[in-house]
C-alpha cells in the first residue's frame, strides 16, 4: 500500500523568503526524490497565493520514511525552511486506497497513457 504524505508551508510575505522557499522545495524534491522507496516526491506552488506550497510525497510503504529521515539532506531541510514560514508546516500522512478493482480502472484519462509511468520514473531515479 503507498504511503503518502502531505505538507502543506505558507511562506512570510518578505518576497524573498518566497523566492528561498521556492528554491530549496525544488532543490528537495531533486534529492528525495532519489531516495530509495520513495515512488515521487512533488512540490507545488499555489496559483492564486504564491506564499502558499505543497509538498507530496509518496513511498512503497510507511517504513520507506526511514530512508528520507536517514538522508543526511534532512538535517538541513527544517533549520532552513522554518524560519521562512508564516505559520508551522501543516503535514498530514495517509495511506493510498487501492482503486485498481474499482469500475473506474486506471488513475488517468486515456489522453494522457503515453505518459511515463510511476515505474519507469523510479526506475530512472534510482
Amino acid at each position: 500500500m503507498v504511503y503518502t504524505i502531505v505538507v502543506h508551508l505558507y511562506a512570510n510575505d518578505n518576497p524573498t523568503d518566497i523566492t528561498k522557499l521556492k528554491e530549496k522545495l525544488v532543490e528537495a524534491s531533486s534529492v528525495y526524490s532519489k531516495d530509495k522507496e520513495t515512488l515521487s516526491w512533488f512540490v507545488m506552488q499555489d496559483v492564486s497565493d504564491p506564499r502558499k506550497f505543497t509538498i507530496v510525497e509518496r513511498y512503497l510503504k510507511e517504513s520507506s520514511q526511514t530512508y528520507h529521515l536517514n538522508n543526511p539532506y534532512w538535517k538541513t531541510f527544517d533549520p532552513y525552511v522554518n524560519p521562512l514560514l508564516e505559520k508551522p508546516m501543516d503535514l498530514r500522512r495517509f495511506n493510498e486506497l487501492d482503486t485498481s478493482a474499482s469500475s473506474a480502472g486506471a488513475h488517468y484519462h486515456e489522453d494522457a497513457s503515453k505518459d511515463t509511468t510511476l515505474g519507469e520514473m523510479y526506475d530512472e531515479a534510482v
